[in-house]
């Protein structure tokens, strides 16, 4: 069938459909696309600090508009320090300008640096001897904005660089230590240690708070109280406050990075450090009266988060001992009152002198190792870490490797304790041991405990002996727990 008006319509359908194709393809309002990021440059400078560039076009058809973002990007290099009496970029390009003349006349001057104009990416150049400075327009880029400052100028702007050493990024890292990171691979933990008292019926002495995991960033600690904070790093010495000798608030270097203890007159301690910690720390209390409260915070990777979970250790609690405050400390006016309790005095912690110790007879033998492993609260390999003498005692600060056998649950970093001053097993730090050992509780029930007795089972690891325990694992009469 033929319609005599239809090759109009059609007609005028065509023309409406070009028309609107054309309409969207004017008014298109795509952009275009970068090419990927050339190679940075050479330094701009060739010591100390200056800048590198790289560049990338913006491909598009006329229709398209131009390219969001930047064509040029610049980032911070560090070369060696320049060699004493190096004339600074900025002092350079100012003398490019001497004995030239300008302000239209034919007067020449030397010129030297001015920092006092409004735009320090100017060339801003003061003529010496005069009372007058010059602009030569812009200073060239990777110059520094000023004698002290960590920015850098580019195309007429004072830049600083990110995290990712690119200038004018803006990037910083979040509290995890991760370049542009939202916290999202740490976590961050805040408590109140509020024991009220010392634990056990004590009157006084140090008492765990809580340990900081190896990797905390954003150490905050505060103690509004008349206690003593101390802190100890992994080797089992004092950082601060510890031996009861009471030290003075400053700066102290320790596990890769620098804390901060302060005291002031209305009795508020605090301690903070940035981090990351490079080896675990134990944060501790020095008790004196009620604990109203120790806040702390910190952030965590969360590999490390297990480490805090299981701290708390009721074998780890140091023997507690008298305090000694020195003179000069108890007469500062702005320290905490000095410490003085009554009765006898309790043994001091020594260095562990063994020099004169006989040798041991060692328990060797099957038979002995049977015997030992099934009398035994804990059967586990340890790494010690460091020797004390406490009074008529041997303290061994150790690193748990591997349980094999646990009455209750050992943590990470533990006390073993042994009689005498040259107990037998005597154990070498640095060294690691396959170690039997015995819980012990005293009559009052004020120690708690990781015993190795005299004459106890504590052998060189090796993997021979390694299977050796293993196989009295099996072969002891009572059942074992092992892992």
């Amino acid at each position: 069938m033929f319609w005599p008006w239809s090759g109009p319509v059609v007609l005028l359908i065509w023309i409406y459909l070009c028309c609107g194709l054309e309409g969207r393809t004017q008014g298109r309002s795509g952009s275009g696309e970068w090419t990927p990021w050339g190679a940075w440059s050479g330094c701009s400078s060739t010591c100390g600090q200056g800048a590198s560039v790289r560049s990338r076009r913006c491909l598009r058809i006329p229709q398209e508009l131009v390219c969001g973002g930047d064509s040029h990007q610049y980032r911070l290099c560090r070369l060696s320090e320049c060699p004493s009496g190096a004339m600074p970029f900025r002092e350079l390009q100012c003398a490019l300008y001497n004995n030239r003349p300008v302000l239209g006349s034919q007067a020449t001057y030397q010129w030297v640096p001015f920092y006092g104009a409004p735009n320090l990416c100017d060339l801003n150049c003061l003529a010496e001897g005069h009372t007058f400075y010059y602009t030569f327009g812009r200073v060239l880029d990777g110059t520094p904005c000023g004698p002290d400052s960590e920015g850098l100028c580019i195309n007429g702007r004072c830049l600083t660089a990110g995290c990712d050493g690119v200038l004018g990024s803006g990037a910083h890292e979040d509290h995890c230590g991760q370049c542009g990171g939202r916290n999202g691979s740490c976590l961050f933990v805040r408590r109140v240690f509020s024991e009220a008292s010392p634990p056990l019926g004590q009157s006084h002495g140090y008492w765990n708070v809580t340990l900081i995991p190896t990797g905390a960033r954003h150490v905050r600690v505060t103690d509004r109280s008349r206690n003593y904070l101390a802190l100890m790093g992994s080797d089992g010495r004092y950082v601060f406050n510890g031996d009861w000798a009471i030290d003075w608030p400053g700066a102290f270097e320790v596990a890769g990075t620098q804390v901060h203890y302060s005291r002031t007159r209305d009795h508020v301690e605090s301690l903070w450090a940035v981090g990351p910690t490079g080896e675990d720390l134990y944060l501790q209390v020095l008790f004196q009266e009620p604990n109203p409260g120790i806040e702390f915070e910190f952030w965590l990777p969360r590999d490390a988060y297990y480490a805090l979970q299981s701290h708390r250790s009721p074998l780890r609690q140091p023997q507690t001992r008298e305090v000694e405050v020195g003179p000069q400390e108890a007469a500062s006016a702005w320290t905490k009152p000095a410490l003085s309790f009554p009765g006898p005095s309790l043994p001091r912690e020594q260095p562990s002198d063994t020099e004169s110790c006989q040798p041991c007879p060692g328990a060797k033998g099957r038979t002995q190792r049977l015997l030992h492993y099934c009398r035994s609260d804990f059967v586990f390999r340890a790494r010690v870490l460091a020797r004390l003498r406490v009074g008529e005692e041997t303290r061994y600060d150790i690193q748990v490797q591997h349980s094999y056998k646990n009455w209750t649950p050992l943590e990470r970093r533990e006390f073993l304790w042994a009689p005498g001053t040259c107990p037998c097993p005597l154990l070498a730090p640095r060294a690691e041991y396959l170690v039997a050992a015995q819980r012990h509780i005293n009559y009052e029930g004020t120690l708690d405990r990781l015993l190795l007795p005299h004459a106890g089972y504590a052998r060189p690891w090796t993997p021979r002996e390694d299977a050796r325990i293993q196989e009295v694992a099996r072969r002891c009469p009572q059942a074992a727990p092992l892992g």
